[in-house]
C-alpha cells in the first residue's frame, strides 16, 4: 500500500474505531520519520514531530499516531507537531486524529487571518501574526519595509500543532530555547504557546525599533535646509507598511489579555503570570506605533507647509520679476504705436532718455523687492 493510501486508511479508521484501533494498525505499518519532510507520508509540510515527557525530548521515532498512543496510554507529556503551510489534504488527517474543529482547521489551512484566540471544546485556537523587517540600503517610494506572516497553534491537553505560513518567523530556534529549559517546558502544551506568543511579540518590539530608524531619517531629510524638495513618496511608504505592521500588532491585545486574565482549561494558572509580561509588551509595542502614526502625519504636515511656503516664496518673486519687466515693456508699448506727433519721437536725446527713464524705474523696483525680501 502506498503512503497516501496508508493514510486515508488511518483517517477512515480514526473515524470509525477509534485511536486504539488506529495505533493497532500503524505496528503493522513501517515507522515514518516525520521530521524529515522527504520520508513524511503527510508531504514536505510537515516540520518536525516531538514528544516531550517532564520537559525532556523522548528519543526514537516520531510516528505521530504511535507517539499520540503513547502519550494517552501514559496519561503523562505531550507531542508537539510543526507544520509549515499544509495543504486540506495533508491536514486532513491530522484534524481526524486530534479532533479538531472544521473552523479552525480552514482558518489554519487557508491562512490570511486576523490574530485571534477561540476555544472549540477542549482545544485552544489561536492565530499569531508575525513580521520582519525588511532591510534596504535606502527607502524609498516603493521600498518594502515590514513582511508579515501568519503562525495557528493548537493547544490541547496533550498536543501542540503550530502551523506557519510565510518564509520567515521559523520556530526552530524557539524549540531549541524551550529544550534548554525542561523546568518551562514541563508545564506542558501551554508553555509552548506563552514561548511563540512571547516570541511573536519580541519580533514586533525589534521591527518597532528598525521602522524608528526610517522615520528618524525622513524627518531629518523633511526638516534639512531642502527639505521641501524631500520626496513625500517616502512617507507614504512607511505609512502604508506602519498600516501593516498596525494590522498584525493591534488585533493581538485582545486574546492576549484573555490568555492571561481569563480560566482557561488548558493554560495553567502558573503559566498565565508569563502571558501578563507578553502583554506588557505587546502594549509597549502598540503604543510605539501610534506614536510613529501621529509623527509621520507631522512629518507629513510640516512637509506640505515647506512645500506651499516654498510655491509662496516662487511665487512672490516671479511677481517680483513680472513688476519690473513690466515697465520696459510699458513703454516699448507705448513707443511701438508708431504716431508722427510723439514727444522726443525726434529728438536728439529723447531715445537714450527714455532707456535711462527705463533703467532708473526697474532699478528702484528692483532695490524695494529685495528690501521686502521677494527677490
Amino acid at each position: 500500500m502506498s503512503m497516501a493510501g496508508n493514510l486515508r486508511k488511518v483517517t477512515h479508521l480514526s473515524r470509525v474505531g477509534g485511536l486504539r484501533r488506529v495505533a493497532r494498525l500503524t505496528r503493522r505499518r513501517p515507522r515514518v520519520d516525520l521530521s524529515h519532510p522527504a520520508r513524511s507520508p503527510l508531504g514536505s509540510s510537515v516540520v518536525n514531530c516531538v514528544t516531550y515527557r517532564d520537559g525532556v525530548r523522548v528519543p526514537g521515532g516520531s510516528d505521530l499516531v504511535d507517539a499520540v498512543e503513547r502519550v494517552r496510554k501514559k496519561g503523562d507529556g505531550f507531542v508537539w507537531l510543526g507544520l509549515h503551510e499544509p495543504t486540506d489534504q495533508e491536514f486532513a488527517g491530522i484534524a481526524e486524529l486530534f479532533d479538531l474543529h472544521p473552523l479552525a482547521v480552514e482558518d489554519a489551512v487557508e491562512a490570511h487571518q486576523r490574530p485571534k484566540l477561540e476555544r472549540y471544546g477542549e482545544t485552544l485556537f489561536a492565530v499569531f501574526k508575525t513580521v520582519c523587517y525588511v532591510e534596504h540600503e535606502e527607502l524609498t517610494a516603493t521600498s518594502e519595509v515590514v513582511n508579515t506572516g501568519e503562525i495557528m497553534v493548537f493547544v490541547g491537553e496533550d498536543f501542540v500543532i503550530t502551523v506557519r505560513h510565510g518564509m520567515h518567523g521559523s520556530l526552530g530556534p524557539l524549540r531549541e530555547g524551550l529544550e534548554a529549559d525542561p523546568q518551562q517546558l514541563a508545564k506542558g502544551p501551554a508553555a509552548v504557546l506563552h514561548a511563540i506568543a512571547d516570541h511573536v511579540v519580541d519580533d514586533y518590539l525589534l521591527v518597532t525599533d528598525s521602522v524608528q530608524a526610517d522615520i528618524d531619517q525622513v524627518e531629518m531629510d523633511v526638516f534639512a535646509e531642502n527639505g521641501a524638495r524631500a520626496d513625500p513618496g517616502r512617507i507614504y511608504q512607511l505609512k502604508r507598511e506602519l498600516l501593516e505592521l498596525k494590522r498584525a500588532v493591534v488585533p493581538l491585545g485582545r486574546p492576549v489579555e484573555d490568555l492571561a486574565t481569563r480560566p482557561i482549561r488548558v493554560v495553567d494558572p502558573e503559566i498565565q503570570a508569563y502571558f501578563r509580561d507578553v502583554l506588557d509588551h505587546l502594549m509597549r509595542a502598540k503604543e510605539q506605533i501610534a506614536s510613529f502614526d501621529e509623527l509621520l502625519n507631522s512629518i507629513l504636515q510640516a512637509h506640505l507647509a515647506q512645500v506651499t511656503v516654498a510655491q509662496n516664496e516662487d511665487m512672490r518673486k516671479i511677481t517680483a520679476w513680472a513688476a519690473v519687466i513690466a515697465v520696459p515693456t510699458m513703454v516699448c508699448g507705448v513707443y511701438g504705436m508708431n504716431f508722427d506727433n510723439m514727444p522726443e519721437l525726434h529728438w536728439r536725446f529723447g531715445y537714450p532718455l527714455v532707456i535711462g527713464v527705463m533703467s532708473a524705474a526697474c532699478l528702484v523696483l528692483y532695490r524695494g523687492f529685495r528690501r521686502s525680501g521677494w527677490l
